[in-house]
């Protein structure tokens, strides 16, 4: 296929493919290093067993346009090579971060990624009679350059949780451990109210200042991507995830919630803050720019000092 033809180029996308075969019916416990006295460390039912089943390889090779999308390429891969092919958006139902997957290996979002930016051209190695390795002198990249291949971009599901199929992630565990941490906001039920009986809506009002403290935490979509780059969670079983801590975080520090000493307490365990490496490979990855490791750092400091 000829990159420059109608004024496009070419990107073969190498998607790592996987098919589920039939679970047999039989009972799974949960990890053997999660607390069973944490609300995060009985996993129980909830615990996921990696479902097996056959995986390959596949290069998908087609005309795009450097600024298209990654999600774009999928989209005309499934609608016109492909039907088979299994992944992930909710686009159009309001759903932003749904799409999340491993590009280049590297959690990031199907939406967000650009062509330009991910297609990774490939050399040769060639191997003399003596052993040595000798890399590409750059021609073979400037002839595919100039042909309009713009490389290789591989795709495989986010990391960290079990494949259900294709680039489709199993991440409920995630919103379960969410779940826990009622990621609503929690009043005492009393409603200030005016000397004739009506809402006092300026006693709930904030101060730019208040509003500070986690007006960014609540741009958090749940897109996994934080969980899929931290080395420490692998399906929330010994370790809630980044994804839970930010959220308790935002009504931790939300001046309207009454219930931060309770929800201190449910983090406060061996598999809540205390599992924290500090790597902050969750910060890079953010898509909607959290500083998530500093984020959780100053959660561990507020826990510790209470």
């Amino acid at each position: 296929m000829n990159g420059k033809e109608n004024g496009m180029d070419t990107v073969t996308l190498r998607v790592s493919r996987f098919t589920p075969r039939p679970e047999r019916g039989r009972e799974r416990g949960g990890s053997p290093f999660a607390r069973k006295s944490s609300p995060f460390g009985d996993s129980g039912a909830s615990a996921r067993r990696r479902p097996r089943g056959k995986q390959w390889v596949q290069d998908y090779t087609l005309s795009v346009r450097p600024e298209d999308t990654v999600l774009d390429c999928l989209l005309t891969i499934k609608r016109t090579i492909d039907p088979t092919l299994a992944f992930r958006y909710s686009c159009g139902h309001g759903m932003c971060g749904s799409d999340a997957v491993s590009i280049n290996g590297t959690p990031t979002l199907l939406c967000t990624a650009k062509v330009r930016d991910w297609a990774k051209r490939t050399t040769e190695t060639q191997t003399d009679d003596e052993g040595f390795r000798h890399t590409d002198d750059g021609s073979q990249t400037a002839a595919a350059q100039d042909d309009g291949d713009l490389g290789v971009i591989e795709l495989a599901a986010l990391p960290g949780f079990p494949v259900q199929r294709d680039l489709v992630a199993d991440i409920d565990q995630m919103l379960d451990q969410i779940r826990k941490l009622k990621p609503y906001l929690q009043a005492n039920g009393d409603l200030a109210t005016t000397e004739d009986g009506k809402i006092n809506a300026f006693e709930y009002l904030q101060n730019p200042r208040q509003l500070a403290k986690y007006e960014l935490l609540s741009n958090c979509i749940a897109c996994g991507t934080c969980e899929g780059s931290c080395p420490v969670y692998a399906g929330g079983e010994a370790f809630i995830g980044p994804a839970a801590l930010i959220t308790a975080s935002r009504f931790i520090n939300d001046s309207r919630d009454t219930q931060t000493t309770a929800r201190m307490d449910t983090i406060d365990s061996a598999d809540g803050i205390a599992a924290c490496q500090s790597v902050r490979a969750c910060t890079r990855e953010c898509p909607r720019g959290i500083d998530v490791g500093e984020e959780i750092w100053q959660l561990i400091a507020q826990v510790k000092e209470r």
